[in-house]
C-alpha cells in the first residue's frame, strides 16, 4: 500500500470513528452535564494515553513543543468537545452534524496558517465549494434551528480546525497518537477537578446507554480516533486529507437517524451527497 493510499485509509478510519461524537454526545447528555462530559471524557482518555506513554518509554516533548500541545489541548480536548456539548442542547445531533461539513476547510486555513502548506486553486474551489453548501443548509434551515446552537457549533468546528492543524504538524515528528497523550496528560490538572466537581451526585441513576456513550466519547472519540487521523494527516497533508472530514455528516446522518431516530430531511441529504462530491473532487486535485 502507497503512503498515499495509506494516509487516506487511515483519515478514513478516524472519520468513521468521529462520526458518532455527535450522537453519542446527545445521548450522554440526557445523564451527563456538558461540563462533566467534556472533562470526564477527556480525564478517562488521559489515564489511557499517560499508561501508553509509561509503558512504551516515550520520550518528553521537548519545551518547544508545549505551546502547540496547550493549542491541540484546547481544540480538540476542551473546545470542540464543551461547545458540542453546549449546542447539542438546543439542536438535534442530525442538525449539528451539517455543521462538521465546514471542518475541512477550517482545518485547510490553518494547515496554511501553521504548516506552511499550499493547496492548488482548484482544491480550494471543492473546498469553498463544499463549506458553502453546508453553510447554505444552515441559513435554510434557521426557522427550525436555535440561533445559539448553531454558533456554539460554528465556534467548535473553528477550535478543531485548529486542534487539527496543529496536531497534525506535530504529528510528523512526534507520532499521533503520542501527540493526542500529551495533549491530554496537559490538560489533567484543569480537567480532573473539573470533572470531581460536576460529577453527578447519584452515579447509579445514570443509565446504561449514558455509560456507553461516555465510553465512547472518552475511549474511541478522544482517543483511538486521534490516532488513526493524526497519522492520516501527518502522512498525506493536512488539507488533502482533510477533506475526509466532508463525509463526515453523512456518516453521521446514519448514526443520528438510526440509533437516535432523529429525522434526517432531504436537504440534509441532498446537502451530504453533494459534499461527498466535494471530497472526490478535492482528493482528485490535492
Amino acid at each position: 500500500m502507497t503512503t498515499s493510499w495509506k494516509a487516506w485509509a487511515s483519515g478514513f478510519i478516524g472519520v468513521l470513528i468521529f462520526s458518532g461524537s455527535l450522537p453519542a454526545t446527545r445521548v450522554g447528555l440526557a445523564d451527563f452535564a456538558p461540563l462533566f462530559l467534556t472533562s470526564a471524557r477527556a480525564v478517562i482518555a488521559a489515564v489511557l494515553g499517560a499508561a501508553l506513554l509509561v509503558v512504551l518509554r516515550e520520550k518528553r516533548p521537548a519545551r518547544s513543543d508545549l505551546l502547540p500541545l496547550a493549542v491541540v489541548a484546547l481544540g480538540v480536548v476542551v473546545g470542540f468537545p464543551l461547545l458540542t456539548a453546549l449546542a447539542l442542547q438546543s439542536i438535534t445531533s442530525a442538525q449539528s452534524i451539517v455543521f462538521i461539513g465546514l471542518l475541512p476547510l477550517c482545518t485547510a486555513l490553518f494547515g496554511v496558517l501553521r504548516a506552511g502548506e499550499r493547496p492548488s486553486v482548484v482544491f480550494w474551489m471543492f473546498s469553498v465549494t463544499g463549506a458553502a453548501l453546508v453553510a447554505g443548509f444552515a441559513l435554510s434551515t434557521t426557522a427550525e434551528m436555535s440561533v445559539a446552537g448553531a454558533g456554539l457549533m460554528i465556534a467548535a468546528v473553528l477550535a478543531c480546525g485548529l486542534g487539527y492543524a496543529e496536531g497534525a504538524r506535530l504529528s510528523r515528528r512526534l507520532g499521533g497518537w503520542q501527540v493526542i497523550s500529551w495533549a491530554l496528560v496537559l490538560s489533567l490538572p484543569v480537567m480532573l477537578p473539573l470533572a470531581l466537581w460536576t460529577m453527578p451526585e447519584d452515579l447509579a441513576a445514570v443509565s446504561s446507554s449514558g455509560w456507553f456513550a461516555l465510553a465512547y466519547v472518552s475511549l474511541l472519540s478522544m482517543m483511538i480516533g486521534f490516532i488513526f487521523w493524526y497519522r492520516g494527516l501527518a502522512l498525506g497533508g493536512i488539507a488533502s486529507v482533510g477533506q475526509l472530514q466532508l463525509l463526515q455528516p453523512f456518516l453521521g446522518f446514519v448514526l443520528a437517524a438510526g440509533l437516535l431516530h432523529e429525522k434526517v430531511s432531504l436537504p440534509m441529504l441532498t446537502t451530504a451527497l453533494l459534499v461527498v462530491l466535494c471530497v472526490a473532487g478535492s482528493r482528485r486535485f490535492a
